[in-house]
């Protein structure tokens, strides 16, 4: 079979145009789709950051999760129970596995019920530094509690697959919270709106544990890039059927000729 003519050099620079074109279309696409998830992580990271309220005034101790409460800030008052501290497996802190030091704390005024809290992260259960007793204050960030499916597969141990009740409460004496929480180590100096100072975290000896469950963002957060990324995309969709047009016509127009 002869080759289309449109192949010749001399139709070269209508073809590399059409794929600059679309390239192009189909980059600043991508860029803008990537501005749109960058600008949601930001968000949701930023509503971390918002006013702290009272745990008590978030949930209670055999409520539900509230849904729209993930990731808030919360102060939490009570006193540590360190005979129940617990680790959990396979948490990731800058590129490195190790585990989060989870301690429970009796909640002041909630008939012993206990919330557990994420203290911070260690590379080794051995290398954790002795769990805090005492009364204890601090701002934490609540998460909802996780259920990954995993399987506890040593039920004896202190170590945990994840944060679930129903593993939890074998090595706890308290009631649980429906929820739990993680320290906010960068700002437990006090150094938030509401100007109280942490208490007692027991944060000392561990690196920063990171949230694993971000707050949801509104709708409409960024969603100008979004809509950018779909007109550029629409853009090289037009360019690619202008040079299919092209294409088809002008074949047409030198088999006529021939």
């Amino acid at each position: 079979m002869p080759a289309s003519p449109l192949l010749r050099p001399k139709y070269w620079g209508f073809h590399l145009l059409a794929l600059v074109l679309v390239g192009i279309a189909c980059g600043l696409g991508v860029w803008q789709l990537n501005a749109w998830q960058a600008h949601r992580a930001a968000e949701a990271r930023d509503l971390t950051r918002i006013e702290p309220e009272q745990l008590t005034d978030v949930i209670g101790a055999d409520d539900p999760f509230p849904g729209r409460k993930v990731g808030q800030p919360v102060v939490v008052r009570g006193s540590w129970v360190p005979q129940s501290t617990l680790f959990v497996s396979g948490r990731e802190h800058d590129g490195d596995q190790g585990y989060w030091v989870m301690t429970p704390v009796a909640i002041d005024g909630q008939d012993g019920a206990a919330l557990l809290v994420v203290r911070g992260w260690t590379p080794d259960v051995d290398d954790a530094p002795p769990a805090p007793s005492g009364a204890t204050a601090f701002v934490a960030w609540l998460q909802p509690t996780e259920g990954t499916g995993q399987v506890d597969d040593d039920p004896d141990d202190d170590v945990l697959p994840q944060v679930r009740m129903a593993d939890a409460l074998q090595h706890v004496d308290q009631d649980l919270y429906g929820a739990y929480a993680v320290v906010a180590n960068d700002v437990a100096d006090g150094d938030w709106p509401h100007g109280d100072t942490a208490v007692n975290d027991g944060t000392e000896g561990l690196a920063a544990a990171s949230l694993d469950q971000l707050p949801e963002v509104g709708r409409t957060t960024a969603l100008r890039n979004l809509l950018y990324a779909i007109e550029w995309w629409v853009f090289g969709l037009f360019a690619g059927f202008i040079w299919w047009r092209w294409v088809s016509d002008e074949t047409e127009r030198l088999r006529s000729a021939a």
